[in-house]
């Protein structure tokens, strides 16, 4: 999901900034880590980097100092359990191409519910972090099963254990995931399925493209 952040956000967008953060930190803290075994090829990054105003060279500039803004409590446990739910909806949809299809993830009130609502805030959406990491075109977040579920969808069960605090908060959760080929047409900007024509970009790219960011 790195790539549609990185080439189909507009160039100032905080989704694509936060993930170019990301990027930069986890190189630093990689180059650091194996310069006492490697380094010239340490030095030889660290001096190609771009953003980089020092020219101390990596061992002159400390040993890695990771900042605890980075350990948000749930975050993990939501990435966690988001990454199990997808392991659920891929093999539901035996190596196809997770793009051409929706899906629909349904988790009774809870601790996991609450952790997919911090990575998706909307019913439906096709630019959440939840959807991202479905690699699906649109996912849609519900505490209930449908009414009405279409013949040719996918449906599976699955279970993800929540363990926060160290163990002091535990909770099995089930969840079922419904998969279904969409209706939409590729994009031929961001190759996801959510534009009305294959010849004119989604409304997200539209956006984009004229200067407005992603909605």
């Amino acid at each position: 999901w790195l790539s549609c952040r990185l080439y189909c956000e507009e160039a100032k967008d905080p989704k694509r900034r936060s993930c170019q953060t990301v990027l930069a930190q986890a190189l630093d803290v990689v180059v650091r880590s194996f310069a006492p075994i490697l380094p010239h090829l340490a030095e030889e990054v660290f001096q190609h980097i771009p953003y980089k105003k020092d020219s101390e060279g990596v061992f002159r500039t400390g040993w890695i100092n990771a900042s605890s803004a980075w350990k948000k409590p749930g975050i993990e446990e939501a990435i966690e359990g988001a990454c199990a739910v997808r392991d659920s909806f891929l093999g539901s949809i035996s190596g196809k191409n997770a793009l051409e299809y929706e899906v629909i993830i349904v988790i009774e009130p809870g601790l996991l519910f609450e952790l997919m609502e911090a990575l998706q805030a909307e019913e439906t959406s096709t630019v959440s972090q939840l959807n991202e990491i479905m690699m699906a075109s649109q996912t849609t977040l519900l505490s209930e099963l449908p009414k009405e579920t279409p013949a040719d969808a996918n449906i599976t069960k699955g279970t993800f254990l929540i363990n926060l605090e160290g163990g002091g908060i535990c909770e099995q959760s089930s969840y079922k995931v419904i998969a279904r080929p969409t209706a939409k047409a590729k994009c031929p900007r961001c190759r996801k399925y959510t534009s009305e024509s294959s010849s004119t970009p989604c409304p997200r790219c539209l956006n984009v493209l004229a200067g407005k960011g992603s909605t």
